[in-house]
């Protein structure tokens, strides 16, 4: 049975290609997941819908409570109510049911190189073409003159992130400001991602959701609550968005996984603490590999200042994924850059989501795959 050509178009994520490289025992540092423990109160809200029969369709745009539970939480970036907010089956799917909503066929999508894996493709499915502007080498914002020069009459929508999957790059005030200044100007959409909000080492989160005249915000709950496998997200827009995007979302799954969201529901007074405890984790745990990376001769990299992840640079006259492949063959698992883009080439991205043993371990590895392949 022959598939469409649009989604033949697409190719596999790059992210996952390097697993079937890597033998029994390797070291994973390729895959975002958070290794630490839910939050207890997440679990036991989850456990108890499910035990009290709250397990049929709900509302498409979630339950009312979560709702203003999530507006209330999130309001610290701007006034927000219920009826902004629309709970989605994941972080994932938000960015798609908001592109599906957004864009049309022929119509331009600025996305940030290197960025992450969906960005593309989900403007490749809408009907849209990706344009790929670039990020600064080192803190990794957006360059805004390359975004300047991208901009045409077809340009309808931006893609920020911040913190950034890949780069572990964090939107400074300025940056922020002159994106809204663009948008305004040529009156484009700018389409947030915003999941990795929680964690922010250095500075501060400058988020769009102040500005949902001009943006829709995606967050999310899998990456906050290491709820991965739960595939909870949120979108947030105006009112009159909003509804056009619950109408998105009822067409792709009718309504979000209801057990689920009442863990999440009573979780939320308790996420202060445990985000707290939390960073602490992961900032020990950038510091070390920070330290580790730029201990080996050719590689390269400023201290992330956000999300969990890793983006060196490295001098070796190859290709990263041909460097990504040789080290999944010698037992670490990683990304190439290029996976992300064409502005990623030159770079590996990690995951410091693991805990220190599998870092050093990995660490250990790349440093002597490094220097063999330099000729040491």
């Amino acid at each position: 049975m022959k598939t469409s050509e649009r989604l033949g178009s697409i190719p596999m994520s790059g992210i996952r290609k390097m697993f079937d490289l890597a033998g029994p025992g390797s070291i994973n540092l390729g895959l975002g997941e958070p290794d630490i423990d839910p939050p207890k109160e997440a679990i036991e809200g989850m456990n108890r819908a499910a035990s009290e029969g709250l397990n049929k369709y709900g509302p498409t745009a979630g339950i009312p409570e979560l709702r203003k539970g999530v507006a209330e939480w999130f309001s610290r970036y701007g006034g927000l109510t219920a009826d902004n907010v629309m709970i989605t089956p994941s972080g994932s799917s938000a960015l798609l049911e908001a592109t599906q909503a957004l864009v049309d066929p022929g119509d331009e999508v600025l996305i940030p190189s290197p960025g992450f894996v969906i960005y593309s493709p989900h403007a490749m499915l809408a009907g849209g073409r990706p344009v790929e502007y670039r990020l600064t080498e080192g803190d990794f914002v957006p360059d805004i003159e390359d975004v300047k020069r991208l901009i045409t009459e077809k340009t309808k929508m931006i893609v920020v992130n911040s913190p950034s999957n890949p780069t572990g790059g964090v939107l400074d005030g300025a940056t922020h400001s002159a994106i809204l200044d663009l948008a305004d100007d040529h009156d484009i959409a700018i389409l947030s991602d915003e999941v990795y909000d929680s964690y922010i080492y250095e500075g501060a989160h400058h988020s769009f959701l102040g500005r949902l005249d001009r943006s829709v915000v995606v967050n999310g709950f899998s990456k906050m609550m290491a709820v991965t496998g739960w595939r909870m997200g949120a979108i947030f827009s105006d009112k009159g968005t909003m509804d056009d995007l619950i109408k998105m979302q009822y067409h792709v799954c009718a309504s979000p996984n209801m057990p689920a969201q009442y863990g999440i529901l009573n979780a939320l007074p308790a996420m202060g603490a445990y985000l707290d405890g939390a960073r602490r984790i992961f900032k020990s745990r950038r510091d070390l590999i920070t330290k580790r990376v730029n201990e080996i001769d050719g590689m390269r990299m400023e201290p992330p200042k956000g999300s969990f992840y890793a983006f060196p640079s490295y001098d070796l006259p190859m290709k990263s994924e041909e460097l990504a492949g040789a080290l999944a063959r010698n037992g670490l698992i990683c990304t190439p850059g290029s996976a992300f883009g064409r502005h990623g080439e030159g770079h590996l991205r990690f995951s410091y989501a693991a805990d220190e043993r599998k870092i050093d371990a990995g660490m250990d590895i790349l440093a002597d795959t490094m220097k063999k392949l330099r000729g040491g």
